[in-house]
């Protein structure tokens, strides 16, 4: 391997490097771009991709108010939905799409926004 073989793939993996760090790449390498918006109230970014598990929800089958953290739960469509009980569940995982909400349209998180290339 000649010297200016080496020369030529450190250039090469220089500018490789870059564009993951700073370019299109880098939100694959968790460099993502955080846009401060009027909402955000200061936490740290990674707090908005976090899920968190809400106190109380909506059973979809009989309607009633359920506490999320001793409720029986299934997901569908990527949604949890939170049930009263083993009854309300079988109905609901029996068929799914009669109980579930239809949306129209998909919200996109900051996460899944691309800028740029990319």
């Amino acid at each position: 391997m000649q010297p200016q073989d080496v020369l030529y793939f450190l250039l090469w993996a220089g500018f490789f490097f870059l564009m993951m760090r700073f370019g299109c790449g880098s939100h694959i390498m968790g460099h993502s771009h955080h846009h401060r918006s009027d909402s955000d109230d200061g936490h740290n970014a990674t707090s908005h991709n976090t899920w968190q598990q809400p106190g109380q929800n909506i059973d979809p089958v009989c309607r009633r108010s359920v506490d999320t953290a001793t409720a029986k739960s299934a997901a569908y469509q990527g949604h949890i939905y939170y049930f009263c009980s083993q009854d309300c569940r079988e109905k609901f995982e029996a068929a799914p799409a009669s109980y579930a909400p239809t949306t129209t349209s998909v919200p996109q998180t900051e996460e899944h926004r691309h800028h740029g290339c990319c």
